[in-house]
């Protein structure tokens, strides 16, 4: 089992966990904004199922049907789940409105605020620590699914800054204002998880540190021929395709192109993890004379 793998289903176990003690400290309480924290809850279980099937399903190797494999899997997953945050938001949107129609005071603030700090740590360590690896493993799933959790943290924060001012001062229409303003938060949040999972569905090129990093690799290791041009990029999941023309002398061999290619790629891939490189090697003659110039 991957540590992909690994880690979605610890994401399942832990969102089980943190929706136990959400649900338990709104049933304590009665406060509309720790019934949203945990509906929202609820779509972090939801997700964290979307990401651990998006993850298999891209781990599988190319076939007949998918010869470029099944990386993008986990976009739509990062999708989905930005989808499901904005879904979230407009359930505690709906519960605010309804508290701020007919405002009440909670039972057993304390205990329910106690139980929802624990829920709100152990979700703001398992946020870190999906960000973090989901970038090392070059996951957007996992990436995904870490800063949906972390809004969730946020999320809980702004519960618990509502619940305390409206203890305090017994104006428990704070109560769902706060849920509101916080909503507000998750629905923006949602929008960038989305818009950054369409840029990986629409082929964006590599980050432009990587791009000049690949060409300086082409001037420098591809000793023998003339140019490079037509370079591009696109990522996809965790893998990285390069795809560039390769100019070389008319009168070198088959051979001879082919370990310059060889030699390229191999370069290419110890700079860029899990990369697949294509070349299409032409005669000088087809040279344009732009692009990357190949050092002697």
């Amino acid at each position: 089992m991957s540590t992909t793998v690994k880690l979605a289903i610890g994401s399942l176990l832990i969102g089980c966990a943190v929706l136990g003690l959400k649900a338990l400290a709104w049933w304590l309480t009665g406060s509309v904004a720790l019934l949203s924290d945990a509906l929202e809850s609820t779509v972090n279980l939801a997700t964290a199922f979307a990401a651990l099937v998006a993850i298999q399903v891209a781990a599988r190797p190319a076939d007949q049907n998918h010869p470029y494999g099944h990386h993008k899997a986990e976009y739509f997953s990062a999708v989905l789940e930005g989808v499901m945050i904005i879904v979230a938001a407009m359930f505690i949107l709906r519960e605010a409105f309804d508290g701020l129609m007919a405002p009440r005071a909670l039972d057993a603030p304390v205990t329910g605020l106690v139980i929802n700090g624990v829920a709100t740590a152990v979700n703001g360590v398992w946020a870190f620590v999906l960000v973090r690896q989901g970038q090392r493993l070059k996951s957007p799933a996992l990436v995904a699914d870490g800063k949906h959790l972390w809004t969730d943290v946020v999320t809980s924060v702004g519960v618990v800054v509502g619940v305390l001012a409206a203890v305090a001062t017994g104006w428990w229409i704070l109560d769902p204002i706060m849920a509101a303003l916080v909503a507000v938060n998750i629905l923006w949040s949602g929008w960038k998880v989305v818009s950054q999972s369409l840029s990986g569905l629409m082929d964006e090129a590599v980050p432009e540190e990587t791009l000049a990093r690949i060409r300086e690799i082409i001037a420098s290791e591809a000793g023998g021929a003339v140019e490079a041009h037509d370079l591009r990029t696109r990522l996809a999941g965790s893998a990285t395709f390069v795809e560039f023309h390769l100019v070389v002398p008319a009168e070198m061999s088959v051979y001879e192109a082919h370990e310059i290619c060889d030699h390229v790629e191999a370069a290419i891939g110890r700079a860029v993890p899990e990369c697949r490189v294509t070349i299409h090697v032409e005669p000088e003659h087809k040279s344009k004379h732009s692009g990357i110039v190949v050092l002697d």
